[in-house]
């Protein structure tokens, strides 16, 4: 009862709260984007050591899934790219790189971790903030859908990024990498 009246006092309180606050549709994606890619790439470096240690075959993590429907540990750092590639490139009016769906080594993952970081540091404030209602048609297994650029940032890309980056961190813990918070949260982007 006592969490409820403090509840209500603030709402009276801030006559914002519950509305739609401005935001910089750049600040809340390309750093994010940025900042968690080169924490994967650095997770992959550890999985290149980790193996190398161990004395096997890097690709056996990369094949590596915690359920036969899912997509393998590889798969997962390619829709990692997949999403900050499309959905930037969707809000600024320009291609990103394309992202491949085949078996791909641990140093052609970090070559296309490295070419989506390059895209999305080449991208100006100017070309995606503002873009919070531009139309957006995407096409998908279940036909077209429409979104504006904010549902579509916040509400979609950011959900399928997240996912296959804590997919990708998830195994390689469970295949007994040292890894810590710290490694799959990385280091802030400052542009």
């Amino acid at each position: 009862v006592e969490a409820r009246r403090k509840t209500a006092k603030l709402r009276h309180s801030c006559p914002s709260w519950g509305t739609a606050v401005p935001i910089s549709m750049y600040s809340v994606s390309v750093p994010i984007f940025i900042q968690h890619l080169t924490a994967l790439s650095n997770i992959l470096d550890k999985a290149a050591a980790y193996a190398e240690q161990k004395k096997f075959d890097p690709s056996v993590l990369l094949s590596m899934r915690l359920y036969p429907d899912m997509y393998s540990m590889g798969r997962q750092v390619q829709e990692a790219c997949r999403h900050p590639s499309r959905v930037c490139g969707m809000l600024a009016g320009v291609e990103g790189p394309t992202v491949g769906k085949d078996d791909s080594t641990i140093p052609e993952l970090k070559a296309l971790i490295a070419q989506v970081i390059g895209f999305l540091k080449g991208l100006k404030p100017s070309q995606i903030d503002g873009t919070e209602e531009k139309e957006i048609k995407v096409k998908g297994s279940g036909g077209e859908r429409t979104y504006t650029g904010q549902g579509l940032l916040l509400n979609h890309s950011m959900r399928n990024f997240y996912f296959p980056c804590t997919s990708a961190y998830d195994l390689l813990r469970h295949a007994g990498l040292d890894l810590v918070k710290r490694d799959f949260i990385g280091t802030p982007y400052k542009p």
